[in-house]
């Protein structure tokens, strides 16, 4: 009994020194806002759904003109998309490595005008069982 308990222990410190040795996580933050590009205050619903997915603009793609009732967050992973607020007739571009909430309840819709695809990691927070973020606009 007493070779297990120091067999154990001798585990126990070798797991601890090679711990310390691991190397350390690097965190570096990429935002921290509480309004949405346009200003607006970011209202999340009460006991969201989160819903995440990856969308992929390939050169020349475009959304329908849409606008998001919920909060709608996007980290652009690759390439350079251009957004069309059609309310006030302003453009912006995001590129990889930009984070963006998007304007809510406001007409836009977003284009790829290069020649390399688009891809952008989408977080939305919508009420629970809504399908999705984006009403079209008739």
């Amino acid at each position: 009994m007493k070779k297990i308990a120091l067999f154990t222990a001798a585990l126990l410190a070798n797991s601890i020194a090679h711990a310390a040795d691991a190397p350390k996580v690097d965190v570096q933050p990429v935002a921290r806002v509480n309004t949405t590009v346009t200003g607006q205050p970011i209202v999340v619903p009460e006991k969201p759904d989160v819903l995440v997915s990856i969308a992929t603009f390939p050169p020349g793609a475009r959304l329908p003109e849409h606008q998001h009732p919920h909060p709608h967050y996007v980290y652009v992973l690759e390439g350079v998309l251009t957004v069309v607020n059609t309310q006030t007739n302003t453009t912006f571009d995001v590129k990889a490595g930009d984070f963006v909430v998007e304007m809510q309840d406001t007409w836009h819709y977003g284009i790829n005008n290069g020649s390399v695809p688009v891809k952008l990691l989408v977080i939305d927070q919508v009420p629970a069982g809504a399908k999705n973020n984006l009403v079209p606009r008739p």
